[in-house]
């Protein structure tokens, strides 16, 4: 499944969407703390390309951009907090969470973790590793992409179906084996630390639909950013 549970079809329904866009605008507001200017802010330039890619509108990037930078009245105070525990049939998750109200979003991880179990701090994160993650597409067809991870510094490549690649790094190398790539041609489409499991699962397809059920839930949650799962 991957590092980063992905919804099905997430982006075909209109209400869908709309929460894309608004986990997509926190990233952005949240990028946007460390300068507005993407040229020398990594993390604004890279949830930027994220938005560009599923086409939030120019206005609302603009504005979250000025609110994360405390040029714009009213500034978002976004915090992260991450939750762990299982979902149906034991399978571990790890819920990363952009919230105003951490006693609301609490309360809500409460309600969503019924079905599965909500666990402490470590109870599960134990079992995952902290790595850097970039989705990037190469600069032409037939492009090597374990030369490329070599010759970038990443740890390790995975070539996904549609043709882009993730490269695995270490955390603290995510940005400049990003830069690296793309030194080389290659088109970061993301970078960002995630959790990889290291003992991912593997389930019939019906417990796995009923995984999938759960999460589709968990993610419709607007304070939920990112899921990542321990699913083979």
């Amino acid at each position: 499944m991957g590092a980063q549970w992905k919804q099905k079809h997430k982006v075909a329904a209109a209400d869908s969407k709309g929460r894309l866009f608004g986990k997509l605008t926190k990233e952005i507001v949240v990028a946007a703390r460390g300068g507005a200017d993407p040229a020398m802010n990594a993390a604004l330039r890279m949830a930027l390309e994220a938005a560009r890619k599923q086409s939030v509108p120019r206005e609302t990037v603009e504005r979250a951009v000025k609110k994360g930078a405390g040029l714009a009245d009213g500034a978002a105070q976004f915090e992260q907090v991450t939750y762990e525990g299982f979902a149906p049939h034991n399978v571990p998750v790890v819920v990363e969470c952009l919230t105003d109200n951490k006693n609301r979003t609490a309360s809500s991880m409460r309600v969503l973790f019924r079905g599965g179990q909500q666990g402490a701090s470590g109870s599960v994160t134990w079992d995952f590793s902290r790595v850097g993650m970039i989705e990037a597409s190469p600069p032409e067809a037939g492009e090597d992409p374990e030369e490329a991870a070599i010759e970038a510094g990443a740890g390790d490549v995975q070539v996904e179906e549609e043709g882009s690649c993730s490269f695995i790094t270490d955390a603290s190398a995510l940005h400049a084996v990003s830069n690296a790539l793309g030194e080389r041609g290659w088109t970061a489409e993301s970078a960002c630390l995630v959790w990889m499991p290291n003992n991912p699962l593997t389930l019939g397809e019906a417990e796995r639909d009923e995984v999938e059920a759960w999460l589709d839930k968990m993610d419709a949650d607007d304070d939920v950013q990112k899921i990542f799962v321990g699913l083979a």
